[in-house]
Parts: C-alpha cells; structure tokens; sequence
C-alpha cells in the first residue's frame, strides 16, 4: 500500500515526478509525429491554390505538340518554368520549414486572447530555404532516375530524357515537401515510408509517382503513335497524377494516412 502524507493527503513526489514524465515525453512524441501542412489562410494563398493546377495542365496541353516532336530541347526549356510556378506557389500558399505555420497547427484563439505579430512568430529565411528546397529537389533526382530504370526504363538510352523527366517529377513531388518538411529526419521516415499524413505537397507525390507508373501503360502497345516514345506519356502521367493527388490531398484525404 503506498504511503500517503498525512499533511498533504498526496501520493510520494517520485510518482507524481513520474507521471509528469510520462506525460511530457508522450505531448514530445506527439510533436515529433509529422503532420498535415496547411495552406497559409491568406485570400491570395486561397487564390493560387486554385489557379495553380489550371496553369500547370495548361502549360502541359500547350506543349504536347513540341514534347512529341522534340522532347529533350521541350523538357529542358519547360524546366524554369515550372520551377518559378512552383517556386511561386509554395511561397505564397505553404508555411516554410521552422515557421510557427510549420512547426505547431494553428489554434483557436480564446476570449481576450490576442493572435501572435509577425514580430513574435518564427520567420525563417524564404530565400534561403527556397534555394535549400531547390538544391535538395535537384539532387533527388537521382533517386527517381533509378526509380524510372526500375519500372523499366531504358538504361543505356534516352538518358537525357529520363533524367529531365526526373527532374520535373522532382520539382513537383517533392520541392512543397523540402520546402515545409526541410531535412526533418523524422519527418521524412514518415514521409518515404508512406506513413505521413496527407496534404496538397504529400498527396501531390504520391499522385505524380503513381500517374508516372500509369503513363507507362500506353508504351508497349503495338499503335505505332509518335507520341508513345519515351516518356512523353510518363511525363503527362507525372503531371495529370500530380494535380489529382494534391486536390485530393488538400481536401477529402486531408490529414489521412495510408490504411487509416
């Protein structure tokens, strides 16, 4: 039988100490757990993020013609471009890495309580952040080259083509994800492991890499169509998948997880 002090009516400090210990090491492991990013609440962010996925369907549809005729000369020049959209979006849309937006969810305010200045909040540096993001999206690529040659890419031939598809699956799938997550270990465990919660940046990955999986489909049939060289039908995969799994992300699967 535990002794109780007679004065104070309580239990022995080691157990109170021991409780408290188990509560702020399970709040710590609650903090480390990755989470949904949201997107910023601000009426231009809200606009982009409807815009955004039009400009980039467009910017697909309006190249086709050129990607079939020449495809390594239309991916290199496409290149900028879709780095500035994406750019452009995760700065306006997405909390960085650090930022209070990024590091805790955003709450409720209670009666007389006052919401955080910019002064009070984390800011961290966009641009360098934004250059990391790139550095990081750019050196990944090479994962998604061996990825490619593992779905049965060719891997003595149309080396350039499979390395600039790469980085367009790069640029989307995972620059939003560099960018809010930066090089959180446990953030990204999560993340390669699929165990992450979903959201526009994660569910935009896993619908590029399972829309590039898809756009195989079409190569080995026997219709003799130009347009069926690779990877012209893998890149519209890329880029139909991506803006499918980030509408879905940022709305039905919001704050899911695989099996959930």
């Amino acid at each position: 039988m535990p002794l109780i002090d007679p004065v104070t009516m309580s239990a022995p400090s080691g157990k109170t100490a021991a409780a408290g210990s188990g509560q702020k090491t399970a709040s710590l492991d609650d903090e480390a757990l990755c989470r949904a990013m949201p997107i910023l609440p601000s009426p231009l962010a809200q606009a982009i993020r409807q815009v955004h996925p039009v400009i980039l369907l467009s910017l697909s549809y309006l190249r086709f013609g050129a990607l079939v005729r020449d495809p390594v000369p239309t991916l290199l020049n496409s290149l900028p471009v879709v780095a500035a959209l994406q750019v452009a979006y995760a700065v306006i849309c997405l909390p960085a890495a650090g930022s209070s937006a990024a590091v805790q969810p955003a709450k409720k305010l209670r009666p007389g309580e006052k919401r955080k200045t910019v002064a009070d909040a984390n800011t961290p540096n966009i641009t360098s952040t934004v250059v990391v993001a790139l550095g990081l999206s750019m050196f990944a690529t090479f994962g998604f080259q061996i990825f490619f040659v593992l779905f049965g890419a060719p891997l003595l031939t149309h080396i350039p083509q499979t390395t600039l598809c790469s980085m367009h699956l790069s640029l989307l799938g995972l620059f939003p994800l560099f960018y809010t997550h930066g090089i959180s270990t446990s953030d990204w465990l999560e993340i390669l492991g699929a165990r992450a919660p979903f959201d526009e940046a994660f569910g935009g990955l896993i619908g590029g890499c399972v829309g590039a999986w898809a756009g195989a489909v079409p190569i080995p049939l026997d219709w003799d169509r130009e347009w069926q060289k690779w990877p012209i039908t893998i890149l519209c995969g890329v880029y139909g998948g991506y803006v499918v799994g980030k509408l879905i992300g940022g709305t039905l699967a919001y704050g899911k997880k695989f099996g959930a």
